[in-house]
């Protein structure tokens, strides 16, 4: 039996007007690139320092306390990391709404621009019955 290779969905943020929702609840990032982030000078802190080996360093520590938005997120809505130096951006920020090559769990949730696809493949669907 055959199975259809599926393809990685695609998500455009440029067509996001809220660019900034993505980061309301801060992310966990490597804490090697944490490191980075502070030896560069840019404002802003950590939480959560926590062991996971799905990480290159095996750590992972988190850029917001509890449901607080990124630190890093500026009152303009722009990411202060990004704005100094993309280079130096975590990839987990870089890469959301995927994980790997799958669309992130929580995306549902902060991603408009995947939202918005979901509810026009739902519309599709009860359009087509």
């Amino acid at each position: 039996m055959k199975t259809k290779n599926k393809k990685k969905p695609e998500i455009d943020c440029f067509s996001c007007k809220n660019q900034a929702d993505c980061c309301r609840l801060g992310a966990w990032i490597d804490l090697e690139e944490a490191k980075k982030i502070l030896q560069h000078g840019i404002k802003g802190d950590f939480f959560h320092l926590e062991i996971d080996k799905s990480f290159p360093s095996g750590f992972k520590v988190g850029t917001s306390y509890e449901d607080e938005p990124c630190v890093f997120l500026d009152p303009d809505g722009l990411c202060r990391v990004h704005k100094f130096d993309y280079a130096i951006k975590p990839v987990t920020c870089k890469e959301f709404p995927y994980e790997g090559k799958k669309i992130a769990p929580i995306a549902e949730f902060l991603c408009v621009a995947h939202r918005r696809k979901i509810k026009k493949e739902r519309s599709r669907r009860r359009n087509n019955y």
